[in-house]
């Protein structure tokens, strides 16, 4: 059986240079099944976002959630792709019906942008931004780390209906690799293709590529699909809009519904639970999800 849902650290021996491989498949099955996706190119944007993000956040030590955003005024609207540092993801898409672009720019359409934030649990966020130009995912984000200064760092992604799978080549902080070094071995990732990618496990796509690198593969991480949406923090989104604006719309539709935009959970609130919110400063304990 091949590897899935998973996600393998490697380093290359005395040069300065790690990596890791994600492959999502089940995980990428339950964040993609409350999207409305127009179109198998919508859905590939969304899979690459979801591998990426998984790979970019094992690339820190932090407790906290990173959120890569892609925001343009397009066909797509919005892309979004989360995940925290225990290894969940989920992502979400905003789009048209009909989406006529075939690269990411063109989808996103002009004055688009990337946004990649850094929730820390122990410290104030990070955000960085790069404009949209090029025609995929990976080359922004070899655009925005060229531009941020940042550790060299190369990502190869791919996804179709079934699995979505990334590549990730980056400097050790440290140890930084020699232009040779790191010209080497970029220059032999980038003969790797999506039929390896989608069905090679890592060890022998690593094989394939880096056959004549001692490469030390670490033992795997597992990846799932989690929302961390819940009765507590909707009701803290909406106490946040003030009793003015939560009883006018109680008086127009009797009850505030919620839906989760990334796994659809439905939440609803009557007057009694918006008097209780609003007494309790928005801090209510938990309470039963109502679907």
């Amino acid at each position: 059986m091949k590897q899935q849902d998973c996600l393998l650290r490697f380093l290359f021996e005395n040069l300065g240079v790690r990596g890791e491989w994600v492959r999502l498949q089940q995980s990428w099955q339950q964040a993609k099944q409350h999207q409305c996706l127009a179109g198998p190119l919508v859905e590939s944007q969304l899979g690459q976002a979801l591998a990426a993000v998984t790979l970019l956040s094992a690339t820190i030590k932090y407790k906290g959630t990173m959120i890569l955003q892609v925001q343009g005024s397009g066909e797509v609207r919005a892309i979004v792709a989360q995940a925290t540092h225990d290894r969940t993801v989920r992502g979400l898409v905003r789009s048209a019906e009909t989406v006529q672009g075939t690269s990411l720019a063109g989808m996103m359409g002009e004055n688009a942008r990337l946004v990649l934030t850094i929730e820390s649990e122990q410290g104030e966020p990070y955000q960085g931004i790069v404009g949209v130009q090029e025609e995929s995912l990976a080359a922004v984000l070899r655009s925005y780390f060229t531009q941020s200064e940042q550790l060299r760092t190369r990502l190869w992604l791919f996804a179709d209906q079934h699995s979505a799978v990334g590549l990730l080549l980056q400097e050790l902080p440290d140890e930084k690799s020699t232009d040779e070094d790191w010209q080497r071995i970029e220059i032999l990732a980038d003969t790797v293709t999506a039929e390896e990618m989608f069905n090679l496990d890592c060890e022998p796509l690593l094989h394939r590529l880096f056959h004549q690198e001692q490469v030390r593969i670490y033992a795997p991480e597992p990846v799932m699909f989690r929302c961390g949406c819940s009765r507590v923090k909707i009701g803290s989104t909406l106490y946040a809009l003030g009793r003015p604006e939560l009883e006018a719309i109680l008086h127009d539709h009797g009850n505030i519904e919620v839906d989760c935009q990334f796994c659809g959970s439905q939440y609803r609130f009557d007057n009694i639970d918006i008097e209780n919110l609003l007494a309790n400063s928005g801090n209510d304990n938990e309470s039963p999800t109502r679907h």
